[in-house]
């Protein structure tokens, strides 16, 4: 898939989370990286498909927006590339992706993502 194609993918994933989630996401930017890069320390195996960089919304107190850079969504698209076996598949992965790393802008943990089928 070419990165133009991948990049239409996680938009069309973005544009699947319902409306009132979406309008409730503040100050969140989504991007696309080609490979996660473990930091000094960290399993040099590890492979993410997604990363969500930031204060989730459960933890922001009344002044937290004032002057803070947006937190990040990385959605990483060579491990995504590797695991799937056809577009269909890549696309069903990439919006699970998306949805996983939203839900952790919103103070869901990973934990709490598995009990619901999105881990």
């Amino acid at each position: 898939m070419l990165p133009e194609d991948f990049e239409t993918a996680v938009d069309d994933a973005i544009d699947t989370i319902p409306a009132d989630l979406a309008a409730a996401m503040n100050n969140v930017a989504i991007f696309i990286e080609d490979e996660y890069i473990p930091d000094p320390g960290e399993d040099p195996a590890t492979e993410l498909l997604g990363l969500y960089e930031g204060t989730p919304l459960t933890e922001r107190d009344s002044w937290w927006d004032a002057g803070s850079l947006p937190d990040r969504i990385v959605i990483f698209r060579g491990p995504l590339m590797r695991m799937c076996s056809s577009r269909d598949e890549l696309v069903d992965e990439i919006r699970i992706t998306v949805i996983h790393e939203v839900a952790h802008h919103f103070g869901i943990d990973d934990e709490r993502l598995h009990e619901l089928g999105w881990g």
